[in-house]
Formats: C-alpha cells, structure tokens, sequence
C-alpha cells in the first residue's frame, strides 16, 4: 500500500513540473504580434530594394537560406541568391515586388511561418503577376531573417 501511495507522490510531482515547465514555455514566449510587425518591417525594406535594384537585399536572407521559386530549381545560400537577385535587376522588366503579410505561424522562439500575397510590378507600375507565399522566418543575432521562400503565381504558366 504504501508503494502505491508512493508512486502516486512521484506521478503528482512529475505531472507538477511538466505543468510548470509548460506554463512556462507560454509565458515566456515571445509576442507574435511584434514578430508580425518585425516582419511587415522587413517586408516594406525588402520592396524597396528592390526597388533601388540594391544587392543589399540578399542580406534580409539567413546565410543558408533557400528560395523556392516555381518551374525552377532551388536557390540556396547567399550567394546564388545574390546571383539571382543579379540577374533579375539586369533583364529589367520587374520593378518592384509587394508583399502581404497574412498570418504569422508558430511559438517565435526560433522559426515562424509567414503567409501572405505578392505582387510584381513592371517598371511603368504595371501589375505582371500575383500570387501567394509561404516563408520560414529564423531568429537570429541580428534579427528576423527569411530562411524559406516559397511562392507560386495565381494564374496558369503561360
């Protein structure tokens, strides 16, 4: 009898510190709505580099982030990405690149998942192309960086 009493004392104790552990974990989290906001800011930053056509923009990017583009293959780390963003400024034909921001996903301790819609723009300000997006977010020492991109358009390949 008195064995049972035991283990029930060290069940209730165990169940105390996983209850303690997990409030813990959701006090301590950090506010997604200023994740949100960190985000919308980066977003603005990233138009408007591209917009400058600014190779800066490679550096709103984790150094091994990846892009995923559709009918292409992926682009991983800086440096292709630099490559990338080289080659789109120079064929001319794309002026700018809008975001909305949508929900934001996760416990923002580490990685989030933005969702939201693009637009491309050409260099009179006409709309090209429009789609939706996916993007993991890392935390890191400086920041909120995007370390996926993913996108697809919301009309057919023509």
């Amino acid at each position: 009898m008195k064995q049972n009493h035991l283990i029930t004392a060290i069940a209730c104790i165990a169940l105390f510190f996983v209850y303690d552990s997990c409030r813990a974990q959701i006090t301590n989290s950090p506010d997604l709505p200023s994740v949100k906001k960190a985000i919308k800011k980066t977003n603005a930053l990233y138009f408007n580099l591209f917009a400058k056509k600014d190779g800066a923009i490679v550096d709103l990017y984790t150094e091994d982030a990846s892009l995923l583009a559709p009918n292409a293959p992926s682009i991983f780390g800086r440096k292709a990405l630099k490559k990338d963003f080289e080659d789109t400024f120079a064929a001319g034909k794309v002026k700018g690149v809008k975001f909305q921001s949508g929900n934001i996903y996760g416990d923002g301790k580490e990685y989030v998942t933005e969702e939201g819609t693009w637009q491309v723009f050409d260099t009179g300000g006409k709309l090209l192309d429009d789609g939706k997006y996916l993007k993991l977010w890392k935390l890191t020492k400086t920041g909120w960086k995007i370390f996926r991109d993913s996108f697809n358009s919301n009309h057919k390949a023509q």
